[in-house]
């Protein structure tokens, strides 16, 4: 039986294939929806008060808690790798339960945006994690009132405080991450009485209450007694992250965020599709620390993944990613990707 009279032999073959456009790299390059750009990443950074040398965090391989020296030098290094920004939070020596080293002006926090600013000026876009979480000894990112609850009002009025005093150490642009209804409205006010119309919100719209957090309390020294679920987003909820998304915006974010990263592009983007403002993500530690193991077991091609994961990101709508990878990516992409990494241009 020759194959002319194979059954089904005279099938003519798919009308549609799109394979042809993966035939090669190049053809595979030419019609390349989404890449990745150094500027596009922010990299989050840790500076300990007091600390002589750096410290590793053992849960997140390659991350330290910087000394004051070490965090300029670690962030000069990845500005001129081309970064977009560097994201900061404090490791205080004594925390209180209000949290009065985040409104110190003498505070680590404070310092080190003022010391960054002095090195940096504006050739990077300074951030400073605006939330009293790294400061209060109860962990929680407010005050408590009598029963121990986040007293949502008066952390309100706390956060006016630390955004003041952020904003006169030089932050080009403030990440309330606390989750408190009303907290944008409350710092915008604060920081245009006070004359400083161009320092940026970057609003944490959708925080939600996970477990791919964990890495990160042991970055900042953690205090934490109980959980956040009275005030960070449930799991479950995704209509929710919209009705957050259109409070901040009315309240005056000039960016917004998704966090954590990847178990929630399907928010990311439902909130890109929705926002009249930039739109971010935040490869949290929980993420990274999953990379780092699992490559340190053989079991993933490191590298790749977290390009895949980076370039998700992208593709969900997030036109800011901040990633503890940050400096390292724009590395990759300043002295050349090898050409098993090349399809990420």
């Amino acid at each position: 039986m020759t194959s002319a009279s194979l059954p089904g032999s005279h099938f003519p073959g798919p009308i549609d294939r799109p394979r042809r456009l993966r035939t090669s790299s190049a053809m595979r390059s030419l019609v390349r929806e989404h890449t990745l750009r150094p500027q596009d990443l922010v990299l989050p950074m840790f500076v300990r008060e007091g600390a002589s040398e750096n410290t590793p965090v053992s849960s997140m391989p390659g991350v330290e808690q910087h000394t004051m020296d070490s965090l300029v030098r670690a962030a000069t290094e990845a500005v001129e790798r081309g970064v977009g920004g560097v994201m900061l939070f404090g490791v205080p020596e004594h925390k209180d339960p209000v949290g009065s080293g985040a409104t110190d002006p003498d505070g680590i926090l404070n310092l080190a945006l003022a010391r960054l600013r002095a090195e940096l000026g504006d050739d990077t876009v300074i951030m400073a994690d605006l939330c009293l979480d790294e400061f209060t000894d109860h962990g929680h990112c407010g005050v408590l009132d009598a029963s121990g609850r986040v007293d949502n009002d008066a952390t309100l009025l706390r956060y006016r405080e630390m955004a003041l005093a952020q904003a006169e150490a030089g932050a080009h642009l403030l990440g309330p991450s606390g989750m408190m209804d009303g907290q944008i409205a409350a710092i915008r006010d604060a920081l245009d009485d006070a004359g400083h119309l161009d320092t940026a919100l970057y609003a944490y719209t959708a925080k939600y209450a996970s477990a791919f957090y964990g890495p990160f309390r042991e970055a900042v020294d953690s205090s934490l007694q109980g959980d956040r679920r009275s005030y960070q987003q449930d799991p479950a909820n995704g209509r929710e992250a919209l009705r957050e998304l259109a409070l901040d915006v009315a309240e005056g974010a000039d960016l917004v965020m998704v966090k954590p990263g990847l178990p929630y592009l399907d928010v990311l983007r439902d909130v890109a599709e929705a926002s009249p403002v930039p739109v971010g993500a935040y490869q949290v530690s929980g993420e990274y620390a999953m990379i780092e193991a699992a490559s340190a077991n053989g079991w993933v091609d490191r590298d790749r993944m977290i390009l895949e994961s980076l370039l998700a990101f992208r593709r969900a709508g997030a036109s800011t990613v901040l990633t503890y990878y940050a400096s390292e990516v724009a590395g990759w992409f300043r002295d050349g990707l090898p050409p098993h990494l090349r399809e990420f241009l």
